[in-house]
């Protein structure tokens, strides 16, 4: 049943960011509606944890109160995200050659490939995620014990 709900809440999360990313959202209440119409029932107690877990921030611009992720096109980036995704959904990692696959419950891949290419590592080209594995590809010259390292480094940091 943890699985279940692991990869339920990795899919709410991921729909979450993703709505966010693309649209202006004010309100948990947009938040719901938007899950709804894609078939995520959620109550509003479980979006304001998802929001708190995600780092996600209300600001006021010129258009309006909405939802973003800090540090989107700003520095620092959201590295405590990451860690928090890292801790929850990495269940191990293996070394390939040509890149570094990570294992994730089912359904959390895509949330956790997302997080590490919102952190913009400068080693990583780039994520493939399936459902529940993730292959990070590294820049050219860069090995897959780097790629290991930097995200081990940043489960260890506090």
């Amino acid at each position: 049943m943890t699985r279940s709900n692991g990869a339920t809440k990795a899919k709410r999360q991921q729909a979450i960011l993703g709505f966010v990313a693309r649209e202006r959202l004010a309100s948990q209440e947009e938040i719901r509606a938007r899950l709804a119409s894609i078939g995520i029932a959620a109550t509003q107690s479980t979006i304001s944890r998802d929001i708190e877990e995600l780092g996600l921030a209300r600001v006021h611009d010129p258009d309006g109160m909405r939802y973003v992720v800090p540090g989107e096109g700003a520095s620092p980036p959201p590295v405590a995200m990451l860690r928090r995704l890292l801790d929850e959904f990495a269940l191990s990692m293996v070394r390939a050659d040509q890149g570094l696959i990570v294992r994730t419950p089912p359904g959390a891949a895509a949330a956790l490939a997302e997080g590490i290419d919102r952190v913009g590592l400068t080693g990583v080209a780039g994520t493939i995620a399936g459902d529940n594995t993730i292959l990070i590809l590294g820049r050219e010259g860069v090995k897959a014990a780097q790629l290991e390292r930097s995200l081990n480094e940043i489960m260890e940091a506090s």
